[in-house]
Parts: structure tokens; sequence; C-alpha cells
């Protein structure tokens, strides 16, 4: 599917252009059937777990950022390993600064329940480096014959214990796999600690953190292992900063050299000299405006004074404050009420599937915000929808 959408300043040739691929998502469907299921401990860990030569092997190579760094582990493998293969191989990514004070407990948990080697911390393991290198420690060693790394490799699945924004992380570092034609990637689950939660919740794990944790951490890898994989539209996104302007993006948007213009718009004042561009994934939404401004907020005051966000209800709280102090009044031009909305500031543009001429779209006055919604769900639950029809769900 190709519908790539632009917007602009009238002033200036900032433009964002999309377009969707398609990704794999374990779907929890029966998740809270599974609430009077009793799970035992030691067995789900017989699932899950990986020999102990496999997990040092890519915890080494991450650590070394080297392919090669877990070689040892091979080469000197325990004489007594019976060359089992993991049934149910997973790891887990977890942010332990979401979910308020459960994010520390809830680590200690994971790793109780699967191995230490299995369970990374964002704080220590970013995604992209498991994908280059401990992904690719496994896939060099399954084509050097190793059976038990080639079926980790093809089977092993991901859970993500964060809100959206991590989850997005994860899953645009994952999609380097089917660009480089790493086949198969790895489907993902989630345990949902963040504030809104609307990945979570729209393939059915759930928009918060359960009360009763330690059972429905159980039984959430259970089904991460055992659920149905779905698909979901991923979009890429291309920001183009006019005049060489530097801004501080969060973990979806990174700088890139691939900048292009469409030759069939027409832009006020001609291309600049230099441009700054910024590429990336998003799975859930972007926004322009009231609601990208709030957002950009939030993200950037968790950086500077991470211990006022300690949990999905602060955070609302917070959001809510930035929504009533700054979100409304987006517009450069604060001092004339009249010319506040994007109207003033934003020109936007659509081409249409099997069409090559640019639309221009009207923007009405009293716009804040232009969202681009790829879920059901937004905004912590809201549904911008109505209500969909059963038969609609079981197709998402």
């Amino acid at each position: 599917m190709n519908s790539p959408t632009t917007a602009r300043d009238s002033s200036s040739p900032t433009r964002i252009v999309a377009r969707s691929s398609m990704m794999d998502w374990i779907r929890a469907c029966g998740l809270s059937g599974l609430a009077g299921m009793k799970i035992d401990k030691e067995e789900l860990r017989r699932r899950l777990s990986m020999p102990q030569y496999l997990r040092l092997a890519m915890l080494d190579s991450i650590k070394k950022k080297d392919v090669d760094g877990g070689d040892e582990h091979f080469r000197s493998r325990s004489s007594d390993y019976d060359g089992t293969v993991p049934q149910s191989p997973i790891v887990v990514f977890i942010n332990s600064r979401s979910g308020g004070r459960h994010g520390p407990v809830l680590k200690e948990r994971l790793q109780q329940l699967i191995s230490e080697e299995q369970v990374f911390d964002l704080l220590d393991v970013k995604p992209h480096e498991f994908v280059r290198y401990g992904l690719a420690c496994l896939e060099k060693w399954g084509n050097n014959g190793d059976i038990c790394a080639k079926e980790t490799r093809r089977n092993i699945r991901v859970v993500v214990a964060g809100g959206d924004g991590t989850v997005g992380w994860v899953l645009g570092c994952l999609g380097e796999l089917h660009q480089k034609g790493r086949d198969p990637v790895p489907p993902v689950a989630v345990i949902p600690l963040g504030t809104g939660n609307d990945l979570s919740r729209s393939y059915g794990w759930g928009g918060s953190f359960p009360f009763a944790w330690k059972s429905a951490i159980k039984r959430t890898l259970h089904q991460a292992t055992t659920g149905p994989i779905c698909r979901l539209d991923s979009w890429h996104v291309v920001l183009q900063m006019p005049g060489g302007e530097v801004i501080d993006p969060p973990h979806s948007l990174k700088a890139t050299e691939e900048c292009h213009f469409d030759q069939t718009l027409e832009i006020d004042g001609g291309i600049p000299d230099k441009v700054n561009c910024y590429g990336g994934v998003f799975y859930n939404y972007f926004s322009i405006g009231m609601d990208a401004q709030v957002a950009y907020g939030f993200h950037h005051l968790r950086n500077e004074k991470p211990y006022l966000a300690q949990g999905p209800i602060t955070n609302k709280i917070i959001y809510s404050s930035y929504s009533c102090t700054q979100g409304w009044f987006l517009t450069p031009c604060v001092s004339d009420p009249s010319l506040r909305g994007l109207k003033n500031i934003l020109r936007m543009y659509i081409k249409k599937a099997r069409c090559s001429e640019w639309e221009q779209i009207p923007v009405p006055r009293s716009v804040r915000a232009i969202v681009a919604l790829n879920l059901h769900n937004y905004g912590s639950g809201r549904n911008p929808w109505g209500k969909l029809k059963p038969e609609y769900l079981e197709k998402v």
C-alpha cells in the first residue's frame, strides 16, 4: 500500500512523507480467557529459555558490538548439551523507567521466569544492537551448521515491556531485518507500561499494567509464544527541515541523508541550499500541531526531569497540563488570536492511490492538530472511528 502524505509550512519547505509496509504482530486473542488457567513456572521456563551457550554468545556479541564476539561459547560448548532445541525461544526488552515503581521489580521477575541473559534493559542494550549483533550471531552459526542456533533464530519471538514509544522503537529496529533480507522478522508482543498504550490495547494486550501482575506476566509470556500472528502497517516518515535547522527528535526519528523533494510540488521561494532530514517509522499515529507539541514537550520534560514522570496517572496529569497551557495556542502568532490555528502555518497535500497529481486539502480555521492514525485507538483508548463492528475487529 502506497499512500504518501505531505505537509509543509506556507513559508518553508518542511515536509513529511509517509509510505507503509507490513510488520508481524502477535495478537493476544483469548488473553482474558487465560485468567483462570494455571501456568507452571518451571514448565514455562523450559519452553522459553535458550541453551546457555546461545544466551552467552548473543550477550557477548551485543556487548562487544561484534558478530564474532560470542564465538568462544560455540567452540567450548559443554559436552553434556543434549542438543535440545528450545520450543518457544523468547527475548524481552524492558524499559525499566516505565511503569513507575513497577519497572525494576518487573525486570527481576522476568529474569526469574526466563533467564537473565534473555531480558534486556533498554538502558543497557539498545534494540538495534540486538538486531545487528545478537541475531546476527545466531544467523552466522546457524549457517555454519549449528541446528539449535538456526532453529532459535527462525522461531524467536520478542516481548516489549514499555509504552507505545518503546514498542515503536523496537519495531523500527526489527524492521531493519526485512529491509536487508534477513527474514523472518520476529513477531512482537507487549506488556503495557506506558501512559496511553494504544498499540497494546488495539492488539488485545491490555491498556494498563495489571494489578495482579505476577500471574498476569506468566499468562502474557505463555500467550506470546502461542498467540496467532497478524499484520500491522508501518509508515516511514521523512521530516525535512529548511535552512539547516537542527532538532532533538525522539528515538523514532534519526538524522538521514536520504532526503528528496517531490519535483511535482510547487515550493514558495525555491528549494533551500541546505536541508536537514530526519527519518523514522511510526506504528500508531503521527501528528502535526497541538497534539505533536504536547507529546514533544512531555518527551523533553521526561528526559530532563525523569523523577516527575513516575507512572501512568502522573503522566496523564502532565499531559493534561501541557494541553491546557500551551497545546491549544500552538502558533507563531500568539499576539494575534485571529491568526491562531494550523490554517495559517500549514499547507497539506495528498496523492491518492493510482493518481499522479497532488491534491491540496483545505485546513479549516478551527483546526489545531492533524493526526494520521494507524490504529482504532488513540489518546489512551479514545476511538475516533466510532464503535467498531466485531467482523472488522477480526480482520484488523
